[in-house]
């Protein structure tokens, strides 16, 4: 069994969430409102920027850093902080992974999102699909959407 554990790890999970990080933290700074407003608004929901509204935040874009995205992940992925999140990556599962392969291949808009895991499962109940958390929020994936994202490379 526990080479079987060890195959289903995935290798390279600190490089994948970093790359998203990298990503996460251009599109903050961008000056289009479309790709600004969505991190900028989970940064403040998530608690890692404090005190600050939303439009406030995006005229001091500049001033979000790596490691606020990389906080916002963690906290998004259930851990308090990067420096808990990190080594638990190492023991990453390709499921642990889901939330940020919807970001990086383009299914998040593609899906029918929920506010909460429990609003997801109520609306959803009796249908076929997968349920991912992300965040505080969640994602109902139809049966082909799941198959497409497990299909291939996460990058």
């Amino acid at each position: 069994m526990p080479s079987s554990l060890a195959s289903s790890v995935v290798p390279n999970a600190p490089a994948l969430v970093l790359r998203e990080a990298r990503r996460l933290h251009r599109a903050a700074r961008s000056d289009h409102l479309s790709a600004a407003l969505p991190v900028l608004r989970r940064l403040i929901k998530a608690g890692v920027l404090l005190g600050i509204s939303l439009p406030e935040l995006h005229r001091a874009r500049g001033t979000v850093q790596r490691k606020h995205v990389l906080h916002l992940l963690a906290l998004e992925a259930g851990h308090p902080s990067w420096e808990h999140y990190r080594p638990a990556l190492r023991q990453a599962q390709p499921h642990d992974l889901l939330a940020l392969r919807l970001h990086a291949r383009g299914w998040a808009t593609l899906n029918t999102w929920f506010p909460s895991e429990a609003a997801a499962r109520a609306a959803m109940q009796g249908r076929a699909g997968r349920l991912v958390r992300v965040g505080q929020q969640a994602v109902w994936l139809a049966p082909t959407a799941q198959q497409a994202l497990q299909g291939g490379d996460s990058a």
